[in-house]
């Protein structure tokens, strides 16, 4: 079977947990590859897989690693639905590549920035199987009207985190989709730091922390 192409950052010790982490719109799979170190994980494999390169609507057409379309700004227009599905279905054989080198499924943890978090959230909610956790970084819950909720990860820990001066996804979104998730009785851990469209040591220090209360 063929894989997304992925930077891969394995453990000083035999890995026995795994973060599968998406970047967002027209990075790469290295964009989250320098915070690793700050997390210190002894037995935790780094997945990061590479979007595949498509069209932006948004970009005039333009040709770029992508996990969907983005046809309008604002969060008012269509969403690309399909194409986040088919994303969510090429992380869905990643998580299926990491049971097969022996990391079970309530050991992975899928985490997104940005785009990369709308497709982790149709990934992780709707998994079949119990997962460890999802964490989601600057984004916003894309398909919340039209998922498949599963029933295995009602119980899922979830991180959302959100600069409260973003220009490009705005804070918002990230409160409502933590709000939503909320109302349907989901463990939702919401914060926010005063950044743009980034990522800050507070933040890496939280995120290592919920890893910590995740993996460990």
């Amino acid at each position: 079977m063929s894989y997304l192409p992925c930077v891969e950052i394995e453990p000083p010790q035999p890995a026995e947990t795994s973060v599968i982490w998406l970047h967002g719109l027209g990075a790469s799979g290295h964009d989250f590859e320098p915070v690793v170190p700050e997390l210190a994980r002894k037995s935790t494999r780094f997945v990061f897989p590479h979007a595949p390169q498509i069209p932006v609507t948004v970009n005039g057409g333009m040709v770029m690693p992508a996990w969907y379309d983005i046809i309008s700004l604002g969060g008012g227009g269509p969403i690309d639905e399909d194409g986040i599905r088919r994303s969510a279905a090429q992380i869905d054989a990643l998580i299926a590549r990491e049971i097969e080198r022996g990391i079970p499924t309530e050991r992975i943890v899928v985490a997104g920035f940005s785009q990369g978090g709308a497709v982790a959230y149709e990934v992780a909610l709707r998994h079949p199987a119990r997962l460890a956790g999802l964490m989601t970084l600057s984004t916003y819950f894309a398909t919340a009207d039209s998922i498949q909720f599963s029933d295995a990860n009602q119980a899922l820990p979830i991180f959302v985190a959100h600069g409260t001066f973003d220009p490009v996804v705005p804070e918002e979104g990230g409160r409502r989709a933590a709000e939503t998730l909320s109302a349907k009785g989901y463990s939702t851990d919401y914060k926010t730091y005063p950044m743009e469209h980034a990522v800050c040591l507070e933040e890496i220090q939280d995120i290592a922390a919920f890893l910590h209360s995740v993996l460990d």
